[in-house]
């Protein structure tokens, strides 16, 4: 059981969606929260927003995570300023949801610098300080695409499949070399914060939009439980099952429930470039 409001937290991308919501819950804890968003605008009023919840400290820093550098120069700055953090949430996230052809490269590129290379450049960043001091917390936010394969995410869903297997292998590594350091990832369909904005769902109950604030809850839930995994809904924990049908039946079933064609209306949210 971790008690987060003894815990330094930092979330990227957290100056909205669920960063922000997920920040708000831990500051409502008495944490201290620092927050790395490329939305120099919003992070004033989101840390006057974590003070005023609660937080032992709130701090809010510029970074562009698809920039190594960026987020090396990040790291040393908020641990000059906010100090050691104990759990990372790597939260920051981008979604074209064009068919492959129609990907500029550019953009092919940027999905994978914030959705998948970032995971490691703040790995390595804060890592070693949680190594040493034999304890810490990795949080990577993936995405049931990083589970199945959805037309429309070719990019997104190979940065998120990249993202599982982050975690899974760190999870091990660390097993073994500093089993006081915690991994977990977290897997949801398609949350409401406009990120996915025109998705959709056949079958409401099997496969619901999933509300922001739920996700934030159980994502938090799950630091405090150091859950190791959280898959969401539960129908998700079910595709690894599927894997071991033949191909044709397991495009079945997905055609099935719609979720080959979830992003057939898809729009996203206009003008913001992170979530």
């Amino acid at each position: 059981m971790t008690t987060i409001g003894t815990r330094n937290v930092l979330i990227t991308g957290g100056a909205g969606g669920i960063g922000r919501l997920m920040a708000l819950k831990v500051a409502a804890l008495g944490a201290g929260v620092a927050i790395w968003d490329i939305d120099e605008q919003r992070l004033p009023a989101v840390v006057d927003e974590l003070k005023t919840a609660g937080a032992r400290d709130a701090q809010g820093f510029v970074c562009d995570v698809s920039d190594r550098e960026a987020v090396y120069r990040a790291a040393t700055e908020t641990t000059a300023s906010f100090g050691a953090v104990d759990i990372l949430v790597n939260n920051a996230g981008v979604v074209s949801g064009k068919l492959l052809l129609e990907i500029a490269d550019e953009q092919i590129e940027r999905t994978f610098k914030i959705n998948a290379l970032a995971l490691f450049w703040t790995a390595k960043a804060f890592l070693p300080a949680m190594v040493e001091r034999g304890s810490g917390h990795i949080v990577t936010i993936a995405s049931a695409g990083g589970l199945i394969g959805v037309p429309r995410q070719c990019d997104y869903g190979a940065s998120k499949h990249a993202a599982v297997g982050f975690d899974e292998a760190l999870r091990n590594e660390l097993r073994r070399s500093a089993p006081g350091v915690i991994t977990t990832v977290v897997c949801p369909s398609y949350i409401d914060t406009g990120m996915f904005a025109g998705a959709t769902t056949r079958f409401s109950r099997l496969l619901p939009i999933l509300h922001e604030q739920d996700v934030a809850d159980r994502v938090v839930k799950a630091i405090q439980l150091n859950r190791r995994q959280v898959l969401m809904p539960p129908l998700v924990r079910t595709v690894p099952l599927m894997r071991m049908l033949p191909v044709s039946a397991f495009d079945w079933i997905a055609d099935f429930l719609g979720v080959t064609r979830s992003m057939d209306e898809f729009t996203g949210r206009v003008g913001t470039p992170a979530d």
